[in-house]
This record gives C-alpha cells, structure tokens and sequence, in this order.
C-alpha cells in the first residue's frame, strides 16, 4: 500500500497546484475590485488606491499568487479582505456544519442507495421495481432547490414534524440536532443516492446473470445467499469508486442546499464571500473543497483494491 500512495501522490499535488492556479485566476477574471467593495460607492480613486496598496491588489498577479502559496505553505491564510476577522478562524467556524451535514447526506446516500439497487435488481413484484425507478427517476430530475422547498413543505408547514431551517450541533444536543439535520441531509442526497442505487442495481444484475450464479441457482443455493456472498461484492467496488465521485458532489452541492435551509456552513460563507470578492476566503475555500476530494478519491482507490482482488497496489 505504500508504494501505491507513493506513486499516487505527485499526480495529486499537480492536481492541488493546477486547481490553486485556476481558483486564484477565475477570481481575477470576475468584474468587481474588492477595494471599490471596501471603500464604497462614494470613495475617491485615491482612497481605492490607498486600500489596493494596503491588501496588496496593486502587486503583478504572479507575485500575489506566489505569496498566497507561500502563506499557504507556512500555514497562515490571512485575514479576509469584507467579511472581516481571520481566513482561517471563518473556515473553522464553518467546516463543522458543512461536515456534520455532508456526512448525514453520505448516510443517507448509502442507505437509499442500497435500497434503491438491491430492490431494483432482486425484486419479483413488478410494482416494487415500477416504484424504485420512479423515484430514482424523479429524484434525478428535480433540482436540489425544488425538493428542498417541497421536502419544508410537506414536513415542516403541512406535518409539523420538523423544523424548516436553521442548526443545532450534533455534539450539544443530539435529539435536537438530528431533527435539523433530516431535511437538508435527504435533500443533498437525493440525486446522488438515485445514481448509486442505479449503479448498483446495474451490477448486482450483471453479477445475478453470470455463470456461476446459475451453476449455484440448479444446485439449490438460496437466493439470498446467492445475493450477499456473491453478486453484492462483485458489484461493490465500481460502486465504492462512484461513491467517492458523489462525495465531491454533496460538497459542492451543500452551497445550495445550505442556502435553502439556513445553514450555517461553508457554503454560506462562500456566498458572502464571492458577493464582496473576498478574495483570499474563496481561493482557501476552493482549494479545501479540492483537497478534500483528492483525498476522498485516494482513499476510494484504496477501498476499491480491497475488494477486488484483481487490483495490486505494488
């Protein structure tokens, strides 16, 4: 395994310095001056420059990425541009939230995406299956910001079960924390649940209609012994590799999610950032989401050539 991850890491800091390059020259390429931000409407064009020299927007654009970089390296994100206080006391406050509600929505992901295949691939009753990719089908085509006005609506105004927005931290009190965190979670994890439940059903299929299984169908095997010692874990490890992709996916997708629910993440921050071209905030705000699916899809590869044998790390 260590010459696996030895031969995997300089593809994944070419991966880190090629998304730190794009972040810091798309902001660039975004119309707004963060010192017109900062100065107001009404400020001279000497007060504009006078914030420019002090936040170093007045440096060539190499030197400004070069010493971000080198911040970066030494471990000191700076302060934000806007919003104001330390880079990195922001994200910190944030990453917990984002986190708490991306590891609920992988839950919810891997349960509804294991029911959505193994009844779609060993169900008899053709309504079960009729149901399954109706969902499945229904959960890919409605955009998160619909289903998540509709998931408010129907438990939170019409049942009153739940609370429509806002969060509760897991660790300060439990009972409350998971009834906020229900609604957005199962609302991040629907698409990609459907996707995974699609992906699965697919492989559980192809591993069902090979040889062997037919062999050990005459033989009198049972069927569920069949699915759980045989089909499930040859299907499995595409599987585990699309479900890293889709972890990439609910990171990205808790911006929106967020937004709609009230929670306090980094996805709000990213908005507030990007409106008053925060610079620095988004650029480290990036670059971790980057980092984190780098690592994501490593450890993915890992898991993927623990269950197929056919894969060697050395």
């Amino acid at each position: 395994m260590r010459g696996y991850l030895l031969r995997r890491l300089p593809s994944a800091l070419l991966v880190l310095l090629v998304a730190s390059f794009v972040a810091f020259a798309l902001l660039r390429l975004v119309p707004g001056d963060p010192a017109a931000v900062l100065a107001g409407p009404d400020a001279s064009p000497e007060t504009e420059a006078a914030i420019r020299a002090r936040l170093g927007l007045d440096a060539p654009l190499h030197t400004q990425y070069l010493q971000w970089i080198g911040d970066l390296l030494t471990g000191d994100l700076g302060p934000s541009y806007a919003i104001g206080g330390q880079t990195a006391d922001l994200i910190a406050d944030g990453l917990g939230a984002t986190a708490e509600l991306t590891l609920g929505a992988l839950l919810f992901v891997v349960v509804l995406g294991a029911a959505f295949g193994i009844l779609g691939a060993t169900s008899r009753n053709r309504w079960v299956r009729g149901t399954v990719r109706a969902l499945t089908t229904a959960a890919l085509a409605v955009p998160p910001f619909v289903t998540g006005v509709l998931l408010v609506l129907l438990f939170a105004v019409l049942l009153g079960v739940l609370p429509p927005g806002g969060r509760v931290p897991l660790l300060t009190a439990p009972d409350l924390g998971v009834q906020y965190l229900l609604l957005p979670a199962l609302c991040l994890a629907l698409p990609s649940a459907a996707v995974l439940g699609r992906y699965l059903k697919d492989g559980i299929e192809r591993a069902l209609a090979e040889d062997y299984v037919r062999t050990a169908t005459a033989a009198g095997v049972a069927p569920r012994r069949l699915l759980w010692r045989h089909a499930l874990p040859n299907a499995l490890p595409p599987v585990v590799t699309l479900l890293g992709m889709q972890t990439g996916h609910l990171l990205g997708g808790a911006v929106l999610v967020e937004a709609i629910f009230a929670w306090p993440g980094l996805g709000q921050l990213a908005e507030q950032a990007l409106v008053r071209r925060d610079y620095p905030v988004v650029q480290d705000l990036l670059l971790l989401l980057v980092t984190v699916f780098v690592l994501v899809q490593l450890f993915t590869d890992l898991v993927h050539a623990r269950l197929d044998p056919r894969i060697r790390w050395e």
